[in-house]
């Protein structure tokens, strides 16, 4: 750190600085998962005896090969290659050791997984250790500190220190939050410029409000949409700016559209059920969306846990003799959590079993504890980027409103958590007909009568794409043809939110799977698909018209003489922060 000393200040922060050398500071801070407090590390400290011998010995051969090779170039002046983005500034090649630091780490983060892919265990302890090692090599990489990072180190030269005082007042300001800040969060607000799709909230009890959106067309479908979004996260996802607003799109498009927009609960809700969110959330948003339209039939839309709480209710619906879904479009849903990618190391027994002490008679599993395990997925995008950008180079978040989305995170009651996640992703009951009892009655899905539209994101990494696929052989049994999949490019939000009139991305459709006596395997689905420039929307909106009904004329006023208008949308409850 010599070359700092006559920085103004410069000595003092560095020091100061230097305890941030340890990840566990920023594990302690942020909650970034700690390999010790993880229920799996004592297997990941046995990982080499659960290598085969050879296999092990061959690894090692190959790195030592590779680190003399390292070695030898370096010597002779000769810089790396170096093809991750972290390391693609020009100031980790302009000097030759953090050159040679960024290549070691690179080396030895491939030895390591390379162990942990060759642990001989059955693939969820596998999966268990690859993850563990995975968090390790992301947090040890030295873009992640100021000592080791010449990027940091160069703009602290050119700021005079003022990009490290910078860098330490956003820390210090995301310690007071909890959490490292992705976005610059004062350039949003909720219903000024998000959530900004006119509307009315036309009912509301103590678990939702119910949205009824104003019509953009002089005629609408006469089947109303009904749509359901995740009540692990806000509602305006579908909803962030008018030109990628998946409501708006809808609207647009001449449906009468209604969405239900969850409570983020507190300790009022701590005893709330699964059973509630089905019973005295779903359905009685049917019910209202029912009487306010006219109409017995809905089109029914899910988005993630939506789509698994929407199915739920639909099922129970069938079971009391009733149909309501006119269709029943599903995005990035689990409906079979056979493989639930790499959420599978966060569910096991004895993971559940804990939860369920604390929990499953009362109390809220915190939003920032969920953020936190989703972040945890994707750590050098959603953790350790800002640490670099925030804190080593002082730089402000730009606005972005996804991001602004993704920190305003919501509760979830305790009881209700506990039977989502024993009965879906641990003992994948959900599936089976007649196992599971919601609200009174036993669940089959595959009782749901109506035509389905299954959409998955290839890269997703929250619902794997042929989980999502997999839907397919649950829904529609004796009717498969009334199934339909369509694949998008990217992850599990951005391939959703993916306007079409961006023209950005693809997406894939197989018109010879659709008309298919039973559904392909996924991998079969997709070697037969054809790939389209743009966004999947539009093969949506197609699906709605199809079930939409006959043109009438656009309602004059939101509501009805039962269920007036109680604010505009978007309502008070989305408006209440976790924290």
């Amino acid at each position: 750190m010599d070359q700092f000393k006559n920085l103004p200040d410069a000595q003092a922060m560095a020091a100061w600085m230097s305890q941030f050398q340890d990840p566990k500071t920023w594990q302690q801070w942020f909650k970034v998962p700690e390999l010790e407090s993880n229920p799996f590390s004592g297997i990941l400290k046995d990982a080499g005896a659960l290598i085969k011998p050879a296999t092990l010995e061959k690894l090692k051969q190959d790195y030592m090969q590779e680190v003399g090779s390292l070695w030898q170039s370096f010597m002779a002046g000769q810089p790396p290659v170096l093809k991750d983005r972290r390391f693609s500034a020009p100031e980790w090649l302009a000097n030759p050791v953090s050159a040679f630091q960024a290549a070691s780490y690179l080396l030895n983060a491939k030895f390591l997984m390379a162990m942990a892919d060759a642990v001989e265990a059955p693939h969820k302890e596998r999966q268990k250790i690859q993850f563990a090692v995975q968090q390790m090599v992301d947090a040890m990489s030295p873009a992640n500190f100021l000592a080791t990072n010449p990027e940091a180190q160069q703009k602290l030269i050119d700021t005079k220190g003022e990009s490290l005082a910078k860098g330490l007042a956003n820390m210090l300001a995301d310690i007071g939050k909890g959490r490292i800040s992705q976005s610059d969060e004062s350039a949003f607000e909720v219903g000024r410029n998000v959530a900004t799709t006119e509307g009315a909230v036309v009912f509301e009890n103590d678990l939702f409000q119910l949205i009824q959106y104003k019509p953009l067309t002089t005629t609408v479908h006469q089947t109303p949409l009904l749509m359901v979004p995740p009540c692990i996260n806000k509602f305006y996802i579908l909803d962030l700016q008018p030109e990628n607003s998946v409501v708006r799109y809808a609207v647009e498009q001449g449906n009468t559209v209604f969405l239900v927009s969850w409570r983020n609960p507190d300790k009022e809700l701590a005893k709330v059920t699964w059973d509630d969110y089905i019973e005295k959330g779903a359905i009685q948003a049917m019910r209202v969306a029912q009487a306010i339209s006219g109409q017995e039939k809905l089109n029914l839309f899910g988005f993630c846990v939506g789509g698994t709480i929407v199915s739920t209710a639909l099922a129970v619906l069938a079971a009391r003799g009733e149909q309501v879904a006119n269709s029943l479009t599903l995005l990035t849903t689990f409906l079979d959590f056979s493989d639930t990618g790499v959420l599978e190391v966060f569910v096991d027994e004895a993971q559940v079993a804990l939860r369920e002490q604390t929990l499953a008679n009362g109390g809220l599993m915190a939003g920032r504890d969920l953020a936190s395990t989703f972040s945890a997925l994707r750590p050098n995008d959603l953790v350790w980027n800002y640490v670099q950008s925030n804190y080593l180079k002082g730089n402000s978040p730009p606005p972005f409103d996804l991001l602004y989305w993704n920190a305003d995170s919501t509760n979830l009651p305790g009881p209700m958590f506990c039977w989502y996640l024993r009965n879906t992703y641990l003992e994948n009951s959900l599936k089976v007909p007649g196992k599971l009892k919601v609200a009174g009655q036993k669940v089959d899905l595959g009782k749901i009568d109506c035509p389905a539209f299954i959409y998955g994101s290839r890269e997703d990494h929250i619902v794997p794409w042929a989980s999502a696929y997999a839907s397919l052989h649950v829904l529609n049994p004796k009717k498969p043809k009334n199934n339909r999949f369509v694949l998008g490019a990217s992850g599990h939000i951005a391939g959703v939110i993916n306007p079409a009139s961006k023209g950005k991305r693809s997406h894939w459709t197989n018109a010879k799977a659709d008309k298919a006596a039973k559904p392909l395997s996924a991998e079969d689905w997709f070697a037969g698909a054809t790939e389209h420039s743009g966004s999947w929307w539009t093969e949506w909106a197609a699906f709605l018209k199809q079930h939409g009904g006959k043109s009438v004329k656009a309602p004059a006023r939101l509501g009805n003489t039962k269920y007036k208008p109680i604010e505009a949308a978007p309502g008070r409850y989305v408006k209440v922060r976790a924290d």
